[in-house]
């Protein structure tokens, strides 16, 4: 996350560069560029799952042509699963306080929010190697299931995950 936010930093007009000399401003300015960068690690970590989910089905469009039905419904609900977290965390308000909000961020919830934006990265890499395995076990009636569930399940580990810290970004913990 630290990089994102280093990013949107180094991009400071001239304007807001001016304005942050001014007492009390340059809270106002880092909190801006927290947004910004949040916003931007989000749309990463959703173009990752994107990724994904597109590959979760054209993997369920190969199962209709291999004739593997009894697994296409469990397949659609993964993929569906997955398509959930995407748009919960591309359609996600952008994070952190705003210099009248009620809800300040302190450092140890900033923290936490990075460990949570961390574990979306692990997550996404983990999906990846759910679908390898997907893949991996077309043609093993008896381990696609158990492959396919291991699909939903991160998904809705991904879910949970982004409502935590969503608490966190919110103060409703």
């Amino acid at each position: 996350m630290s990089d994102f936010f280093e990013k949107v930093k180094g991009q400071i007009d001239p304007f807001k560069k001016l304005v942050s000399f001014i007492p009390g401003f340059s809270g106002y300015i880092e909190r801006q560029n927290r947004r910004d960068a949040d916003k931007l690690l989000r749309e990463t970590v959703a173009r990752r799952f994107e990724e994904q989910w597109s590959r979760a089905s054209n993997l369920q469009a190969e199962m209709v042509s291999n004739g593997l039905f009894t697994s296409v419904d469990d397949m659609e609900k993964a993929a569906l699963a997955l398509r959930t977290f995407i748009d919960k965390i591309s359609t996600a308000a952008r994070g952190y306080s705003g210099l009248f909000d009620a809800v300040k961020i302190n450092e140890k919830e900033l923290e936490a929010i990075y460990q949570f934006d961390a574990a979306f990265f692990d997550l996404g890499d983990q999906v990846k190697s759910a679908l390898d395995n997907v893949e991996a076990s077309m043609g093993d009636e008896t381990a696609l299931p158990a492959a396919i569930r291991n699909i939903t399940t991160l998904a809705r580990l991904a879910v949970e995950t982004f409502e935590r810290r969503s608490e966190v970004v919110t103060g409703s913990r």
